[in-house]
């Protein structure tokens, strides 16, 4: 789609209706893998008082008005189902799943768009290896031929590398858990591979750039990526690896250089996800002048009941995408939200 040609146009959607027609079915075929696997397909409120609280996250907000008594309620559209979804794990559920709209302010790009799908599950009392284990399956599960992305490809059969992040930074020559929470170092590590670090002063910024520029472009080339063990102040929401508290369990899906699910071993220590919360409601603060929408109260209660589980979160649209090699995340969307005119 251009400007000048409404999505509604027949001719673009005729474009469009191989990429709709696929994206049907690999919705079809991702229920089926996990009907096969014991989950239960849920549906949460799209609206909540807290949506989450990711410092870079900009959240819609939006105003709810109580019929009886008149009251008025700030609320926001979720960036995400997960803490409704850790709710219903407290709750019992121990498996579920779900193809969630969700929302974010301020992104659109081939890859990224304000409101797009997310396909969001959990295993309660197994260790997030198991969620791996699972992305990797449904990769060759919803798709019979390789993923593309523009010249590149992937083997969704292929057994899939895992590696780590300081795995990934020592191929660029790079200690980066030795420079943890030292961005002028790793800003001079950037420099001398030719990466300008920016101006930001923040370590995690850095690390993104490096990143951005350096490794992610190299990740799910001919394989399927897993990259594992992200620095602890880089994961808020997942548990530290035993034995190791500099890294987190958290890793990240990589097909053909592009991102494509988030997974942890959950945090359950309510009193230390309030203390990363706080955190990064204090460094949101800093960045942009307001600490953003407030703390769960319900999620940390939630947390103190929840049994130990692993979750992760796949974008639905770029899976899609990469199955049918569409060039932009608008060419999967039956009606995208339309772009200033």
């Amino acid at each position: 789609m251009n400007g000048d040609t409404p999505w509604w146009d027949r001719g673009a959607l005729a474009r469009r209706r191989p990429y709709l027609a696929a994206r049907a079915r690999i919705a079809d075929a991702a229920r089926r893998f996990f009907a096969a696997r014991g989950f239960v397909e849920v549906e949460t409120p799209a609206l909540r008082r807290s949506p989450g609280i990711e410092p870079h996250l900009r959240p819609f907000r939006t105003e709810l008005a109580e019929p009886f008594d008149g009251r008025r309620r700030t609320l926001y559209l979720h960036t995400s189902p997960e803490y409704a979804m850790k709710k219903l794990l407290a709750a019992g559920i121990e498996r579920p799943f779900q193809l969630a709209r969700v929302f974010r302010n301020g992104e659109r790009s081939a890859l990224h768009h304000p409101e797009f799908t997310l396909l969001e599950w959990y295993r309660t009392n197994e260790p997030y290896g198991a969620i791996m284990e699972d992305c990797v399956a449904l990769l060759a599960s919803v798709s019979d031929a390789p993923y593309r992305r523009g010249a590149a490809a992937c083997d969704p059969r292929a057994p899939a590398e895992r590696l780590t992040v300081a795995e990934a930074f020592a191929r660029e020559s790079i200690d980066v858990l030795a420079t943890a929470g030292d961005a002028a170092r790793l800003a001079e590590e950037a420099r001398r591979i030719g990466v300008d670090p920016g101006t930001t002063g923040e370590w995690e910024d850095v690390v993104f750039k490096i990143f951005l520029e350096r490794i992610e472009p190299k990740l799910g080339q001919g394989r399927p990526t897993l990259l594992t063990e992200y620095p602890a102040s880089m994961s808020a929401l997942a548990r530290l690896k035993p034995g190791d508290p500099r890294v987190a369990e958290r890793f990240e899906l990589y097909v053909c250089g592009v991102e494509l699910a988030n997974g942890f071993g959950e945090l359950t220590d309510a009193d230390e996800q309030l203390r990363r919360f706080e955190a990064d409601r204090a460094k949101r603060r800093a960045l942009y002048g307001d600490a953003g929408p407030p703390i769960d109260a319900e999620l940390l209660a939630a947390l103190g009941r929840m049994p130990p589980a692993s979750g992760v979160a796949l974008g639905f649209d770029r899976l899609v995408m990469l199955a049918t090699g569409a060039e932009r995340i608008e060419d999967v969307l039956w009606a995208p939200v339309a772009g200033a005119t």
